[in-house]
């Protein structure tokens, strides 16, 4: 889980940093998200023993960014190749077939 730490970690950093550029503290992104403080500092530090409905919360307390959890593999180019060439596979088959 090195490399998932590390994304973590930076996805942490970048909720502190949106929080910041809005000057909220970090107790009224607390309050609005119904979380403690220290769940707020938890998820700045992109702790994986945060539940992911706490990192929503806290994205939605800073003015609306967990509409930005709906982006997380949206653009999903492995699986939509693989979903073409099986789809390709199948029309050469088809067609082999007669």
């Amino acid at each position: 889980m090195p490399k998932t730490g590390k994304i973590l970690e930076e996805m942490g950093v970048q909720i502190r940093l949106a929080r910041m550029r809005r000057k909220i503290p970090a107790a009224l992104v607390a309050e609005r998200a119904g979380v403690s403080r220290a769940s707020v500092w938890a998820v700045e530090k992109g702790s994986a023993a945060v539940a992911i409905g706490i990192y929503a919360a806290v994205l939605h307390a800073i003015n609306g960014l967990d509409k930005d959890l709906l982006k997380i593999a949206a653009d999903d180019e492995l699986g939509q190749k693989l979903r073409d060439i099986e789809l390709l596979n199948k029309y050469r088959k088809a067609k082999a077939l007669g």
